[in-house]
């Protein structure tokens, strides 16, 4: 033991001790963070002819604008290495790429490509740098959801862009949030991991995915809502509506005044 005691005391033992500590520390937070990512990151159903074939179809219909590499073009399309397969997969199912011309916010528009296509050049984007993958069913289920929640989450962090009920509005710049009418629940969770456009990306720590489901139901459940008041405007609720009814009553008075006041004159002459 007494050799122990020796070494122990020796000058550079206490180096030696924290440069063991320092490197299981690294390979402990290694193995954390690639166990963790490996469901969010990995394309886990591509293969090697996949990302041939979505290859293929970026050069022809995007390495115009985002280069051959998919490294980007300065001023014209931002490099898609790192962006991930859900980015990509947004994008082209909503048919907002492959864009005809540069724009401040891209439209909506039906997809160009078929969903295998999609799904392949998503599957190659994602073997460039990783990034978000493709939600599966199981994440976007809104199977046991919290609408309740899911309100109060969508009030909170969305309904500011894109109106309490998914209709949208304009934004600054040139820039709008679009409605959210014909998005699918793919799309909806895909854009909340990727912020599309001038949308802030909510990450799994800003909202959870059990909480992006309660939006999701949310969002669904709207749509099949009956509309009890009438005309429906928008949807943008009772205080538009009594908006417009108020200034249609003043309107109609404004016209009966001036009738009254016409009549009144022809009368006195």
């Amino acid at each position: 033991m007494s050799w122990i005691t020796a070494k122990r005391r020796h000058p550079a033992a206490t180096y030696v001790l924290v440069g063991l500590a320092l490197v299981l520390i690294g390979a402990g937070y290694a193995v954390l963070t690639t166990s963790g990512s490996a469901s969010a990151s990995s394309p886990t159903t591509a293969n090697a002819a996949q990302i041939a074939d979505g290859r293929n179809i970026f050069l022809e219909d995007c390495a115009t604008c985002h280069g051959m590499f998919a490294q980007g073009t300065t001023g014209v399309a931002p490099s898609l290495i790192g962006v991930g397969a859900a980015a990509v997969d947004f994008q082209v199912s909503t048919g907002r790429m492959p864009a005809a011309a540069q724009s401040a916010e891209n439209e909506r528009k039906p997809p160009r490509l078929t969903t295998a296509q999609t799904h392949a050049v998503a599957a190659y984007i994602q073997s460039l740098g990783g990034g978000p993958a493709i939600p599966t069913a199981a994440q976007v289920s809104t199977a046991g959801a919290n609408v309740g929640l899911g309100q109060e989450l969508f009030e909170a962090n969305c309904a500011a862009c894109h109106n309490f009920d998914g209709a949208g509005g304009a934004l600054t710049n040139g820039k709008f949030a679009p409605p959210l009418t014909q998005s699918t629940p793919t799309q909806i969770y895909e854009a909340m991991l990727t912020g599309p456009e001038a949308m802030p990306v909510f990450n799994d720590l800003t909202v959870t995915p059990q909480e992006k489901r309660d939006i999701i139901a949310y969002i669904v459940e709207t749509r099949s809502e009956p509309n009890p008041g009438g005309f429906s405007l928008g949807r943008v609720g009772p205080v538009t509506e009594g908006l417009v009814s108020f200034l249609g009553l003043l309107l109609f008075m404004v016209l009966a005044a001036l009738w009254i006041t016409a009549k009144h004159g022809k009368t006195h002459e």
